[in-house]
């Protein structure tokens, strides 16, 4: 409940009567009418006109001034002055930032303001103060305020009710749209992005046309957005017309690069043209930073040689790097890449907020061209009758010259005696009266004639175009016609400068490890599960230390730009980055919580992955099957699982699948060897039967070719090697069980070599 206030000046004041207010309701209406006016009068544009009100006086308050664009300059802070005491009660800086935007041509598609001066740059440095800097309308203005004074909007008080404002302007070119418009409201917001004057001209053609055209059928004329500063749109096209037809989404943008050849088979990278609204300055500062921090490993340096084009060079580590790799791998991390989000929110109608689609917001303004083209016909309708009713009088005067110069010599009231014996009108004897002596000449009559009848027949066209709205429309798509031909794509301010590709398919593990630095590092676990990444590849790992009560059980070399590939006694995979393995200082961290491996498994092996091997997979059940490696990769902390084990089984082994022959041996010490197509390829199950127990379990694998025969490795580090000729009394089919082992196994049952 809201509770009672008394408002200041009450009975201990001034005696008065204490009148309860609600405070809930009294907060409600104060801030409803502060919201209504950020939304109506401050943050959303006109969909007629595409300007706020702050706009829409600046550009009032210049053509008040005279500052057309075949005139002079004059001051900003002359023109913020006048605009700051006549129509916008406001901050002058507010006005001055807006005056400013209106003439970077980096910010706005078509500027409306000719600026002189400094009006900042698209590195983000401010204008200059406004003392300093000069305006005038630009063409684009002009066709916005064409017919302002000829009825063609209405007209409301100014803050201090002494002067008139326009509620809105004519609006002959497509604002809205082509200059695009941002702002926060209270609880809304808008962002529309600019586009190419000549293809909403064709678009709003083809509207007039055919009143049931769809978003899509507009998309044909208007592929998407046209930002000053260019650049690549790489948006699906599914997701652009989604966006039109909603009024809501977003376009994703990229810089603009060449390849230029630097000699000697040396390249780099040009960049030309960065997303809409990224400072340069800034984006060069986030790349340099990130050159720093080593995360863009495959770039050397970037320099700006910008002058008042852009020209940011960027040079590879090497000759050798890939310069579509070297991009993606920027677009990834920095602005390079941006997102423009668009949310088509603007005044419907100038009165209701509202999200409009594409062909709603070209509706609107043909609609509006319309009512101002009838107001304006109007307008000139009552000028022409004025003037003939005025010439009809002039013919009357000159047919009866002399008495109508008698009558004004020697009558008392010569209106009344002309009104009187002539049947004039008011307006005709006026202008009678105030006609000069020098137009009583004989050809005076001529002309008076010749002007009436083409005035005449003048009316008849508007007042025939007043009547159809075929005619309203035919002259409409004229009007419009003009504009295009002004800012066609032919024209240096009407061609498109914003282009639409698709981004290429690069693969997301190339783009991983393109953003990390290669070097050589060795990887370090124990047998408790802790895991470290070492600098370079180290030979002698006898100097490596462990925790109380642990060893080393598995080292190899491998780079930081490769994957890690952990299989668990579960039968599961999990992959970890090398680049993120914490360092050799101390003894590592736990591989437990970089993987979500439940208590009871550990590690069987691990290994770096190599995505052209087969691997073969066993458990020690002695079941397994051979994989591709690339179906190994896990993309969650969960794994992923791939040899199914029972209860009371592990998985056991994880050898490279390289050759034609298979070697199993027990822990019963029993030997078979088996033509390696005997074994299936799977993705995930339990796999078939290796070798046959009934004691004991697997305890080795190995997968080699017939004409090397099969090695291994004694207790005494000495190496053994038997042919398929020596190992026939143990070749056999898959699933037997064998026989003892040839001299030289060692007593381990191991073949002396690790899995991976």
């Amino acid at each position: 409940m809201g509770k009672s206030i008394t408002p200041p000046g009450g009975d201990d004041e001034k005696g008065g009567q204490v009148l309860p207010v609600n405070l809930r309701e009294a907060l409600e209406e104060r801030y409803l009418a502060y919201a209504l006016s950020t939304i109506m009068n401050r943050a959303l544009p006109d969909v007629r006109d595409g300007l706020k009100p702050v706009h829409r006086r600046i550009l009032y308050g210049m053509r008040e001034m005279r500052l057309l664009p075949a005139g002079g300059y004059k001051k900003s802070a002359k023109v913020v002055g006048e605009v700051m005491g006549n129509f916008h009660p406001h901050g002058d800086q507010a006005i001055y930032d807006a005056l400013v935007r209106l003439a970077q041509d980096f910010a706005v598609r078509y500027p409306l303001v000719d600026g002189q001066g400094n009006f900042g740059n698209i590195d983000g440095d401010s204008a200059a103060a406004m003392r300093y800097t000069e305006a005038r309308m630009t063409d684009v203005a002009e066709l916005l305020l064409r017919g302002i004074d000829e009825d063609a909007v209405d007209f409301r008080p100014t803050y201090d009710g002494e002067d008139e404002e326009p509620v809105v302007l004519p609006g002959a070119f497509p604002n809205l749209l082509a200059n695009g418009s941002s702002g926060i409201a209270v609880g809304m917001a808008t962002n529309i992005p600019p586009h190419n004057a000549a293809e909403l001209c064709d678009a709003a053609l083809h509207l007039i046309g055919n009143r049931n055209a769809s978003v899509d059928d507009l998309l044909q004329f208007v592929p998407g957005p046209d930002f000053p500063t260019g650049g690549i749109v790489v948006s699906p096209r599914a997701e652009i017309a989604e966006t039109y037809r909603t009024g809501r989404g977003g376009f994703k943008m990229r810089a603009r690069w060449e390849k230029e050849d630097a000699g000697r088979g040396m390249w780099s990278v040009v960049i030309t043209e960065i997303p809409y609204q990224v400072q340069k300055s800034r984006l060069i500062e986030q790349i340099a930073g990130l050159i720093e921090t080593r995360k863009l490993p495959l770039v050397n340096d970037i320099r700006d040689e910008s002058t008042d084009v852009v020209r940011v060079v960027i040079e590879p580590k090497s000759r050798t790097v890939d310069p579509e790799l070297l991009m993606e791998s920027l677009f990834k991390l920095s602005d390079l890449e941006a997102r423009f989000s668009m949310n088509m929110n603007v005044l419907s109608r100038g009165q209701v907020p509202n999200v409009l689609s594409l062909k709603d917001v070209l509706v609107e303004w043909l609609d509006h061209r319309q009512v101002v083209l009838v107001r304006r016909s109007r307008h000139r309708l009552g000028k022409i009758e004025h003037r003939l009713e005025v010439l009809a009088g002039y013919l009357i005067a000159f047919l009866n010259l002399d008495e109508v110069i008698r009558i004004i010599r020697f009558e008392d009231d010569p209106k009344a005696v002309m009104i009187a014996k002539f049947g004039l009108t008011d307006v005709q004897v006026e202008a009678i009266l105030n006609m000069r002596l020098r137009a009583l000449h004989k050809l005076e009559e001529l002309e008076i004639r010749t002007e009436h009848d083409q005035l005449t027949k003048e009316k008849a066209g508007i007042e025939a175009l007043l009547a159809s709205e075929a005619k309203q429309w035919k002259v409409i798509a004229f009007e419009i016609g003009e504009v295009r031909k002004t800012f066609g794509p032919d024209t240096p301010v009407g061609r498109r400068r914003t282009t639409f590709a698709d981004a290429p398919v690069i693969d997301l593990g190339d783009i991983h490890q393109a953003m990390i630095e290669k070097e050589p590092v060795t990887i370090v676990l124990s047998e408790k599960g802790w895991i470290r990444s070492l600098r370079g590849h180290l030979q002698d790992l006898g100097g490596l230390t462990f925790k109380e009560g642990d060893r080393l059980k598995r080292a190899f070399h491998c780079q930081t730009t490769d994957k890690i590939l952990l299989f668990s006694t579960g039968g599961k995979f999990f992959t970890l980055d090398a680049s993120k393995l914490p360092g050799g200082r101390g003894h590592g961290e736990p591989v437990r919580i970089m993987v979500d491996m439940d208590k009871d498994q550990d590690v069987v092996t691990l290994f770096a992955h190599d995505p052209a091997r087969k691997l073969l997979l066993a458990s020690t059940s002695g079941y397994g099957f051979t994989i591709a490696e690339s179906e190994l990769v896990a993309n969650t902390r969960k794994g992923k699982q791939v040899l199914n084990v029972s209860a009371g089984e592990e998985a056991k082994i994880c050898v490279v699948a390289t050759g034609d022959q298979v070697a199993v041996i027990g822990t019963n010490r029993k030997m078979l060897v088996f033509p390696a197509s005997q074994l299936p390829e799977m993705n995930r199950g339990k796999g078939v039967r290796l070798q046959r127990y009934k004691d004991g379990e697997i305890s080795d694998v190995r997968v080699f070719d017939a004409g090397i025969g099969l090695t291994w490795t004694d207790g005494a580090a000495r190496l053994h090697q038997r042919s398929i000729t020596d190992l026939r009394d143990w070749i056999g089919d898959r699933a037997q069980s064998g026989r003892l082992a040839p001299q030289g196994v060692p007593k381990s049952n191991k073949f002396g070599v690790e899995g991976v």
